[in-house]
């Protein structure tokens, strides 16, 4: 199976559940997050503000901004993005994604990344819409991101090698049934 087609069958099974079952889904991985931003103390973490099909994360980033948390969300430019602080108010941009205005605070480095992705493989790499994005983002930044974590409603994972090693590579893989590690062990 190549990687469009895996793509493909990943968005089928993601569009499948209806909204009472995404609600609480979403709410199970939110609360892992959240569990695992206190444990490992992150003080700046990179989030996204969902689409449709990935796991709402509004909640969350509600709660960590109380806390004084620094969440930065990906803003787009040309075919790639950089980090902006997230505030409001929050607008919608080029294929439906949801931004906050610019700003042109840098940040040097960043505790963890949590990244919503369509499937992956084996080797840990993501498999997300095929714009490449993140892809160009994590060439160019990943040096400053500690730990990356990748998140779904459902677990979507190719038993072949179907990623190009440029494509994002994760630390931890989060679902709402299971927690998998790079090593592919459940933790």
């Amino acid at each position: 199976m190549n990687k469009s087609k895996f793509r493909k069958e990943c968005i089928d099974k993601l569009k499948q559940g209806n909204q009472v079952i995404n609600y609480r889904l979403d709410k199970i991985v939110s609360k892992i997050l959240y569990k695992y931003i206190k444990k490992q103390n992150c003080k700046v973490v990179m989030f996204y503000i969902p689409l449709k099909i990935e796991i709402n994360i509004n909640s969350l980033i509600i709660r960590l901004r109380r806390e004084g948390i620094t969440l930065l969300v990906p803003f787009m430019e040309g075919k790639s993005f950089r980090l902006v602080k997230y505030r409001l108010p929050i607008k919608i941009k080029n294929f439906g994604v949801k931004e906050p205005n610019i700003s042109n605070l840098i940040y040097k480095k960043i505790d963890l990344a949590i990244v919503p992705i369509i499937g992956m493989d084996r080797s840990f790499r993501r498999v997300g819409f095929g714009k490449g994005f993140y892809d160009r983002f994590f060439e160019e930044n990943g040096n400053r991101v500690n730990r990356v974590l990748f998140v779904s409603r459902k677990q979507c994972i190719s038993k072949n090698i179907i990623t190009d090693d440029y494509d994002v590579k994760g630390n931890v893989y989060i679902t709402p049934k299971n927690i998998l590690n790079n090593k592919n062990r459940y933790i």
